[in-house]
């Protein structure tokens, strides 16, 4: 790939350029300080299961769209009950923590190195309003965050990495989607978007029939490699 190739970089958020289940777990861990780890992880698989589960059934039409606020709601007060909780203050604090998390050791530092290079985008399948406070508490910086709530549907639905080509006014082959999941670089793939994949501990990592533009062990060795095309 050449520089000149790529106008515009696309970042995934979640899971990305933070971690998700850590906010999530100090979230459960506040709800019931008496849990063990084996207990935490139970109830961070609950919350996941369901956030994957209620986005699919967006996607598939047999729900109508809800905003990621509606469905972290959902997931607290099914870890709550699960725990046995049943404080709303409690469960209100929980919904929210899927949006204080904390970034991974490179973000912040290596979005402000491309930032320099290149106009940044994030795109994710968080609400406006959980957008907005998980760039504030991570320190992101962007050029412009998108939501998914624009489109009123999830990735990998076409229409949410549309948003980006359409606010970027570039064709799609020149933007380089980011993510850690393998099958948000599919989505994006489908739309025409270059794709990177950056290893994440947690994430979905490609197959072997997976052809993305660029591997890569973190951001730095993102922008080093796009240093040096």
């Amino acid at each position: 790939m050449s520089e000149p190739e790529i106008d515009a970089i696309v970042f995934d958020v979640l899971g990305t350029l933070v971690d998700e289940p850590a906010g999530i777990r100090a979230g459960v861990r506040t709800l019931d300080p008496s849990l063990d780890d084996s207990g935490i992880e139970q109830l961070l698989s609950l919350w996941q299961r369901h956030i994957d589960r209620e986005q699919r059934r967006v996607l598939d039409g047999s729900r109508p769209y809800l905003t990621s606020d509606v469905l972290d709601r959902e997931a607290a007060r099914l870890v709550a009950d699960a725990a046995g909780v049943d404080d709303p203050a409690a469960v209100a604090a929980l919904a929210l923590s899927g949006t204080r998390v904390p970034p991974w050791p490179d973000s912040v530092a290596e979005l402000s190195l491309l930032a320099e290079r290149y106009p940044l985008i994030g795109l994710s399948n968080a609400s406006r309003t959980a957008l907005l406070g998980l760039n504030a508490h991570a320190g992101l910086r962007w050029h412009q965050a998108l939501s998914a709530e624009d489109a009123r549907t999830y990735k990998p639905d076409p229409a949410v990495y549309q948003l980006a080509v359409t606010v970027s006014g570039r064709p799609p082959e020149r933007l380089l989607m980011v993510a850690a999941h393998a099958w948000d670089l599919r989505g994006a793939q489908d739309l025409g978007l270059r794709t990177a994949y950056v290893a994440r501990p947690v994430g979905d990592p490609p197959t072997v029939s997976d052809r993305f533009d660029l591997y890569a062990d973190g951001l730095a060795d993102l922008a080093e490699q796009l240093g040096k095309a």
